[in-house]
Order: structure tokens, then C-alpha cells, then sequence
């Protein structure tokens, strides 16, 4: 019986911070509030952030909308990249799992009076990604046809995120509507393996995943846009759903109005 009441209080407390149809929360406890206008705003920024990500491995009461965060499930990766002679190469993931993103260390967050937007920097002690490939071209003077599983280990990332915001009203709060996000990251190591990389040819397979661990660098350069795009796509779907929930008045509490920022003509209405 206690127990029972205990849930009813607890679901009663979770409900009563969430406000209208399109729900939204009032009372983030767990977020650091910090003003943009004090000088140690980035230090306070970064530790508030950091407690974003941080309550996220937890769950958000209230966001239904995302699923899971470590592990993130993504459907579809597709990626054609021939930025050289030695590199041209078409791949295209399916039901991709990326582990590692729950120990997220947040190195700094800054946010842009011009125009809100933000450069947020981080880090992850490992990411893993594993799924169904297609993949076609060359890596240096080795030809790749194959169809198969695929293992990626990345070591101590070091991400940097730019984030593009556009500031909407709803309920007598400022809202983020994250519009785009683009990163640039660095690794201390890759290990991967390739299934069926040759179509059946095992000991051609078994060499050239040799090769490519014993070459990571070659194969993190030949996959950067693969390894970009996905930490893109991770972000900007978390960031969306995240940001039209919590309003930015609980992370920048002197956030101005988008009719401050843009004046009125030019204020939009929420994101649909």
C-alpha cells in the first residue's frame, strides 16, 4: 500500500512540472542556471552542460521523446566521400548502435550574444559503433566491395560541436530551436573489423582488418565523414527534442526574448 502511494506522489511530482499540451518543463532542479552577462559564465555554462548530459544517462522526467542516449540507435547512415586520389569511397549504415556517449565530459560551453549560438567542446573516453555495412571504393590502393557487420572502437574523442539556434517563444518562455549542428573531433586510436569484406574470402578479410589496425590513422581520415555525420546526427536529434522541452531561460537566465534579439518583424513562431 505504501509503496503504491509512493508511486502516485512520485508520478503526482513528475506531472506537476510539466505545463500545457505541447509539454514542456518548468522546474529543471538539476540544471545549473548561469547568466551571460557574469564573467564566469563559461565556467558556469560548462558545469550546467555538463549536468545536462549528465541526467540524461538517467532519463529526463517528462521526455518521453528520447528513447535511450547510451546506447542511441540511428536507422540509416549513407556517405559518399572522395576527397582524394587515394581515398573514394561509398558506405551506407544500417541499424547502427553507438555506445559511450553517457561519459560525456563537457571541456567548455560557450554561448554567442550575437546570435545564441553555441561551441561546445567535449569528450568521450570511448565510442563504439557497430551495424550493418554496404561498402564501395578504395582505401589507398585497396579495392572494398563487401556487405557485412562492422566493429568501430574510437579512443579518447576529443569533439568540438557548433551549434546553430534560433530563439521561439511558447508559455512565457525562450525557447532554443536547434537548427544545425556540426562537429570536428580528433582520436587517439581507432580499432575496427569488417565482416565479409571480400565477399567469403576469409584470409584476405583477416589482412586487410589487420592493415586497417595497424593503419588507423589511414582509416580514421577515410571514415571522418562517416564518424562526423554520426555524432551529427546523434546530437542534433538529442539537442532538438532536449531544447524544446527545457526552456533556455533555465540555462542562460538573462537570455533575451526573440523580439529583443530580432525585433519584431523578424520573430518566428515556434518550431512545428
Amino acid at each position: 500500500m505504501w509503496q503504491l502511494l509512493g508511486r502516485v506522489v512520485l508520478l503526482a511530482l513528475a506531472t506537476s512540472v510539466v505545463r500545457g499540451d505541447d509539454g514542456f518543463l518548468t522546474e529543471p532542479h538539476y540544471i545549473k542556471q548561469c547568466k551571460i552577462a557574469d564573467k564566469n559564465f563559461v565556467n558556469c555554462s560548462t558545469q550546467s552542460i555538463q549536468q545536462l548530459f549528465d541526467k540524461l544517462n538517467d532519463g529526463i522526467p517528462g521526455l518521453t521523446s528520447i528513447k535511450s542516449f547510451d546506447p542511441f540507435h540511428l536507422n540509416r547512415i549513407r556517405i559518399s566521400q572522395g576527397n582524394s586520389n587515394a581515398i573514394n569511397l561509398k558506405v551506407e549504415l544500417a541499424n547502427v548502435k553507438i555506445s559511450g556517449f553517457g561519459h560525456t565530459n563537457v571541456m567548455e560551453s560557450l554561448v554567442f550574444k550575437k546570435d545564441y549560438s553555441w561551441k561546445t567542446t567535449f569528450t568521450l573516453p570511448v565510442m563504439k559503433l557497430q551495424g550493418d555495412y554496404s561498402l564501395f571504393g578504395r582505401i589507398l590502393l585497396i579495392p572494398l566491395n563487401g556487405r557485412g557487420q562492422v566493429f568501430l572502437d574510437a579512443d579518447n574523442l576529443t569533439v568540438t560541436m557548433h551549434t546553430k539556434t534560433r530563439l521561439y517563444e511558447k508559455g512565457g518562455f525562450t525557447f532554443y530551436n536547434v537548427t544545425s549542428c556540426r562537429v570536428d573531433f580528433k582520436m587517439d586510436g581507432l580499432k575496427s573489423y569488417f565482416s565479409n569484406l571480400f565477399n567469403g574470402n576469409k584470409q584476405l578479410e583477416d589482412s586487410t582488418n589487420k592493415f586497417f589496425n595497424d593503419n588507423w590513422r589511414m582509416l580514421a581520415d577515410a571514415l571522418y565523414t562517416v564518424i562526423t555525420q554520426t555524432i551529427e546526427d546523434i546530437m542534433l536529434d538529442i539537442l532538438k527534442k532536449i531544447f524544446h522541452f527545457i526552456p533556455a531561460n533555465y540555462f542562460v537566465s538573462d537570455i533575451p526574448t526573440p523580439e529583443q534579439l530580432y525585433g519584431k518583424a523578424k520573430t518566428k513562431s515556434k518550431p512545428k
